[in-house]
């Protein structure tokens, strides 16, 4: 029986350490007891990943591409001369619209969208596929396009980040990168973290393989994660990190569209058949496209809604992409959570204006226990390092915690005089969430007073709070407090 509960004590822990590594940044808030009573805690958080077919709106271009209207003929490049199959778009069965490469097959049966062939040769076979959510959304795996009877010989991937108003390239493929694009060939797992985001040309999926070879051709997103993470992904925290430092980093994995843009059939591993070109045409069975909703670590919820999806925002935050306060929220400027310190992130909850600087210190103490509660932390007084790991019961339970004149945080235990430098760290990050209806991000304490007091109030106002209008101008009541235009 020892042994039984020793074992179900471990799996348990086990069990425990698995959840915390598998969700990460999926929880918004979490109950927190204090000497006060219960409270809850802001988390920085993200949606899950998910498969984003179903949610694609797909657009082919150019109009007619599709096969089947008028009704035709089309062979294969392992059977070229039996030519017996048949593409009609008024037959059901015989049909290859665009909503097969999104559909669920089921039964084994294998639907694809199909091309007319390239009976037109030598002008070009060309068709787009474009892939529009109406949603920031953020690439979280590869990747990955299934091609009946063949992979393209030339394709291009590319991606928007403006709902398809401008486009940028994402990744080149073709049998001959130099030939074709003028780039040297590369291979995603070649890149390092200096260039990771570099646009890449890969002859990896585009030479001919046999009818039964693979079918798939990826934008390897993973890949480019391990350049960071390692292999199997085993630290995401470095992930997370270069995320929160490089903007450029993870706006590329970020896109409202996708498009394909299919540039060259496969050709079977010889030079285009004059006398049979019913053979060459596109083919797509399946797109994959594993991805979270971009909710700006405002939300860990993405649902439809009127057909779109939206971010089910927490932290006071509204919008598409909790990308703005919610009315009467505003008394700091919006900002995305962070991702740092992991594995809990900075939500940077949108506060409520008017809220009096009085009940900012009555949580004074808490925010002084999430900052250093439970971690390491050192400090220098007098050229002399002090080490230590605070503890709930040294710190989170004392019941005085109060300013000095000197503006250093006192706390009734003489072992811990030595953190005061780090508190006053932790007061000047304190001090930086203003509540200033957003007309300023910067404060200061004013001790013999005992207030925090915005600084360089811009937009024409003044007051502790950038509440009142400079002189010579006057409220503008037909606004909110927050307006830039509140003051005219």
């Amino acid at each position: 029986l020892v042994m039984l509960a020793r074992a179900t004590f471990f799996l348990l822990v086990l069990l425990h350490i698995l959840v915390q590594v598998q969700g990460q940044y999926e929880l918004c808030k979490s109950l927190l007891k204090t000497d006060e009573g219960s409270v809850w805690e802001q988390h920085a958080c993200q949606p899950k990943n998910q498969s984003m077919k179903e949610y694609m709106r797909i657009r082919v271009e150019p109009p007619g591409i599709t096969c089947g209207n008028p009704p035709e003929r089309f062979c294969t490049l392992e059977n070229p001369y039996l030519c017996s199959d048949e593409c009609d778009a008024s037959n059901p069965d015989l049909a290859h619209p665009p909503q097969l490469m999104q559909d669920r097959e089921r039964g084994g049966l294998v639907t694809y969208w199909q091309t007319q062939t390239w009976r037109r040769y030598p002008e070009p076979l060309l068709a787009n596929i474009t892939l529009s959510w109406n949603k920031s959304l953020e690439l979280t795996d590869d990747i990955e396009i299934t091609f009946e009877y063949g992979r393209p010989t030339a394709m291009a991937l590319e991606k928007s980040l403006d709902y398809g108003h401008t486009w940028q390239p994402y990744q080149f493929y073709a049998d001959d990168c130099p030939e074709v694009f003028g780039m040297v060939p590369q291979r995603a797992r070649d890149l390092t973290p200096s260039n990771a985001t570099r646009v890449i040309c890969t002859e990896l999926y585009s030479r001919w393989v046999g009818a039964k070879g693979d079918k798939v051709v990826r934008f390897e997103t993973r890949t480019r994660f391990t350049t960071f993470a390692g292999h199997r992904l085993r630290d995401m925290d470095s992930l997370w990190a270069r995320f929160e430092n490089n903007k450029g980093l993870r706006d590329f994995f970020t896109f409202t569209d996708l498009r394909l843009r299919l540039l060259k059939p496969a050709l079977g591993g010889t030079y285009v058949q004059r006398d049979n070109l019913l053979k060459y045409f596109y083919a797509i069975s399946n797109i994959e496209v594993p991805a979270r909703c971009k909710c700006n670590l405002h939300a860990s919820r993405c649902v439809l809604e009127d057909g779109n999806l939206q971010c089910v925002c927490e932290h006071n935050t509204t919008g598409q992409d909790c990308q703005r306060c919610k009315k009467g929220f505003k008394a700091k400027i919006w900002k995305p959570g962070s991702y740092l310190p992991t594995p809990i992130g900075t939500p940077h909850t949108c506060a409520q204006a008017g809220t009096s600087s009085g009940s900012r210190w009555s949580g004074w103490r808490r925010v002084i226990a999430g900052v250093i509660c439970n971690r390491r932390v050192s400090a220098r007084v007098k050229g002399k390092v002090y080490r230590t790991v605070v503890r709930p019961a040294m710190l989170c339970g004392l019941e005085t915690v109060a300013l000095s004149k000197r503006q250093e945080v006192v706390l009734e235990v003489a072992e811990l005089k030595m953190l005061s430098l780090i508190l006053i760290n932790s007061l000047s990050l304190f001090f930086s969430d203003c509540e200033c209806h957003g007309h300023s991000n910067r404060c200061s304490y004013i001790d013999y007073l005992n207030i925090v007091t915005c600084v360089s109030c811009k937009h024409n106002t003044r007051g502790q709070n950038c509440q009142h209008c400079r002189m010579g101008y006057y409220r503008n009541s037909s606004v909110e407090l927050d307006d830039e235009s509140v003051c005219v």
